[in-house]
């Protein structure tokens, strides 16, 4: 049985049966998009598949170093870390060909946890986009950097001097990519084997670095993939003996890494909601609603969408990145970009995220802010020509440019209530002001270099 095949409990036992496996590997995703997991007895698993099975939730309380959160929302010392109810998706059944036939499993948390689980909060956008009468498909497309190091070599060099994968500025490079080609294959055959297949991958401008376009799907899966992408990248690249890194901005050097998002919204009969060949760049007045709500809402939700202190440093002019929340067609200098095209290709592209997003919270904030739009009849301001880094915008559509800054208009917003709820925008702004604190503890190289001597 293939993998994609299965649907039901009957054809998860299935496969596990057909084979022989003993264990089978099930893992979730925090709040920063780390996944997080264990390998199941057959026995265990099979007696989880109904019902599900208790994960302790400390992981939706503590960091990517696993550091506790210092104020308590969803969970903490004063609850006592208890387990929550977590259970398997069945359909995200996936082979791990770098198990041999190990299975993987994600699963989502449900009951009280499923309010703050990044995969409950985008599945609920997308019934919010049902309930009106939309299919959301989406498509994540990340830049990563390599190098010729290895988990333990970065931290012997204390993360300086690092080795680039590959020297030079080798943008779309068929040279590099021809040289490396093992590599590339491994990567590529990895996608397939794990549905999260690749449509396009090539070098960027910048040494070692890859841009790897995954295929559209519904929203949800979309998220999947984008997800799983970035884990087993990594673990592909340290079984190479490299390593991947999917930091917004890992050096200043460089521009950073771009984890854009495409979404587009089809009708109850699957014709495209976006497109109407009678308006101007064949733009339907749905489209448009949908990035006014984008355009509006994206100064209030960009902790959901840029959520490390470090991708705020991508945030400045000129680096492909924007500065505040405007859009243009086929403008690649704005924080939106129309693109227009056939019934099947007409999108938005969500270009403020960054590879360091975690794709379900960051799809969620895109797609829930342009639904918003519609239901408002929200209309966007006016488009850019040229480059959105020479313009002025008014002050509204300015992009927070500190982690805590987006967190304050995160938990300010009315908006982010109603579409997320109370409890994710609560305990998401305190783990986003949390991250913001523990590196005000840091004394960073720069205030060295600056301070250390002269001051």
């Amino acid at each position: 049985m293939d993998p994609r095949e299965v649907k039901s409990v009957s054809d998860a036992k299935a496969i596990v049966e057909e084979r022989g496996l003993e264990y089978v590997k099930v893992g979730i995703f925090d709040i920063d998009g780390v996944m997080r997991g264990k390998y199941l007895s057959k026995k265990k698993f099979f007696g989880i598949l109904d019902d599900g099975f208790g994960f302790c939730d400390v992981v939706l309380g503590w960091d990517v170093d696993d550091q506790l959160y210092d104020k308590e929302s969803y969970t903490g010392w004063k609850s006592g870390y208890p387990d929550a109810k977590v259970v398997p998706v069945i359909d995200t059944c996936r082979d791990l060909p770098l198990e041999g036939d190990m299975l993987l499993f994600i699963l989502e948390f449900a009951d009280r946890a499923e309010a703050v689980c990044p995969r409950g909060t985008l599945r609920r956008i997308i019934q919010k986009a049902a309930d009106m009468g939309f299919t959301a498909t989406a498509a994540c497309e990340y830049e990563f950097f390599l190098f010729n190091e290895t988990p333990k070599s970065v931290r012997e060099k204390n993360y300086t001097d690092l080795e680039n994968f590959t020297p030079g500025n080798f943008g779309y490079s068929m040279l590099r990519a021809t040289t490396e080609a093992d590599f590339y294959h491994q990567l590529l055959h990895l996608c397939n084997e794990m549905d999260m297949p690749i449509e396009g991958l090539h070098t960027e401008t910048g040494p070692g670095v890859l841009e790897g376009a995954i295929a559209y799907d519904e929203a949800l899966a979309a998220a999947d993939k984008g997800a799983l992408f970035k884990t087993f990248t990594k673990v592909l690249a340290q079984q190479n003996e490299l390593m991947a890194t999917f930091m917004a901005k890992w050096s200043s050097d460089y521009p950073g890494q771009s984890g854009h998002i495409h979404l587009s919204l089809s009708g109850k009969d699957g014709s495209s909601v976006f497109f109407d060949e009678s308006k101007e760049h064949n733009m339907s007045d749905e489209m448009r609603y949908f990035i006014g709500g984008q355009q509006a809402l994206m100064p209030q939700l960009l902790a959901m969408v840029s959520p490390t202190v470090n991708s705020y440093t991508r945030l400045i002019p000129g680096f492909w990145a924007p500065t505040d929340a405007s859009w243009g067609v086929e403008n690649r200098t704005c924080a939106l970009r129309a693109i227009p095209g056939n019934p099947k290709s007409q999108r938005v592209e969500y270009r403020i995220a960054a590879a360091d997003m975690n794709p379900y919270i960051a799809i969620a904030a895109a797609l829930g802010s342009g639904l918003w739009g519609i239901e408002n009849k929200i209309e966007p301001g006016e488009a850019v020509e040229g480059s959105a880094y020479d313009k002025t915008f008014p002050e509204e559509l300015a992009l927070p440019q500190t982690l805590w800054e987006a967190a304050q208009n995160l938990k300010g917003s009315a908006a982010a209530r109603e579409l997320f709820g109370d409890a994710f925008v609560d305990h998401y702004a305190i783990t986003r002001e949390w991250e913001e604190r523990e590196f005000r503890k840091a004394i960073t190289d720069w205030e060295m270099k600056r301070y250390f001597e002269i001051i």
